[in-house]
């Protein structure tokens, strides 16, 4: 099973990490800026095959690089925007968000992307806008005793999975008193942020088919509202995904989001997250559905953030 799961992430980071270095070269060309006092809108996404579509329907003017990655300036859908990679995992969300809005003026954070679908009433290829994101591998593992498992009087709001128990974060904001913590799971999206993608048309074109062979039995659709989590674990596995729906309720799980979420709560940065479902996090019948449509859940989801950033009120 291991040795499977491997092949899986390797075969996905060819398709669409490699994809990347590749693109990243066309636009090189581009005028460097060093110090750039734009204020823009940061788009993230993880990996290259989520942000090209957004790139591609960008007016690109110029470049910087922060910590050996490119980002590209310009303008979209009438913003002045700076796209980005992330990059994999909640370690390198974190400290892309971070070191971006130590050397740019961003206004608010869209993230787009794909995730695995946890919620049983949504399918493959469905976009999900959650409300609030939590880091749901934020845990301890319990000491097992002949009584049970002994987790010294640490309790947890949420239920455990076997040994494993959720627990909340520790968050200095900026603003507040130094040194001064408060823990929680949960970190909204920008309520104004999240008012606008509530009014996007629900017919909104989304993607059902890869090619004359891959189609989706269904039509994809636009889902606001709810819960995501992150962790830094690929999920492809039926009695985990369940533990997730029944104790978080969660639309969506990914490796990035909650991190990004967590960055800009803590620096007061309004920040929202489109993620379209690539896969069902092993709640399917057959083999991961990530390798067929994840490339459609990706443009699906940025087909969702044009028609949101179309929306979205400029402030240039």
């Amino acid at each position: 099973m291991m040795k499977k799961l491997i092949a899986f992430i390797f075969l996905f980071s060819a398709l669409f990490g490699y994809a990347g270095n590749r693109e990243e070269s066309k636009y090189q060309s581009l005028p460097l800026v060093v110090n750039d006092t734009v204020s823009r809108i940061a788009v993230i996404s993880a990996f290259d095959a989520e942000l090209a579509k957004l790139r591609d329907s960008a007016e690109l003017t110029s470049r910087s690089e922060v910590n050996g990655r490119t980002l590209l300036l310009g303008r979209l859908r009438g913003h002045n925007v700076v796209l980005l990679l992330s990059g994999s995992s909640m370690v390198n969300a974190t400290m892309t968000t971070e070191s971006l809005l130590n050397k740019f003026r961003i206004e608010s954070i869209v993230f787009s992307g794909i995730a695995g679908g946890v919620n049983p009433d949504l399918r493959v290829g469905d976009v999900t806008v959650a409300a609030r994101w939590g880091n749901y591998q934020e845990q301890r593992f319990a000491r097992k005793t002949d009584t049970g498992w002994d987790v010294d009087t640490r309790k947890s709001e949420y239920p455990n999975f076997g040994m494993i128990f959720p627990k909340n974060i520790s968050v200095a904001r900026v603003g507040n008193k130094p040194d001064s913590l408060e823990r929680r799971f949960w970190f909204p999206v920008d309520s104004t942020l999240l008012a606008v993608a509530k009014e996007l048309s629900k017919d909104i074109p989304l993607k059902r088919c890869v090619n004359d062979k891959d189609c989706l039995d269904h039509q994809p659709r636009l889902v606001v509202g709810g819960n995501g989590v992150s962790g830094s674990t690929f999920v492809d596995n039926a009695e985990y995904r369940t533990y997730v729906w029944n104790t978080f309720h969660a639309d969506a799980l990914d490796m990035e989001t909650t991190a990004v979420a967590f960055v800009a709560y803590v620096h007061r940065i309004p920040f929202i997250a489109f993620r379209s479902l690539s896969d069902l996090a092993g709640g399917g019948p057959g083999k991961n559905e990530g390798h067929t449509f994840g490339k459609l859940a990706a443009d699906n989801s940025a087909t969702v953030v044009l028609s949101f950033l179309s929306k979205l009120k400029s402030n240039k």
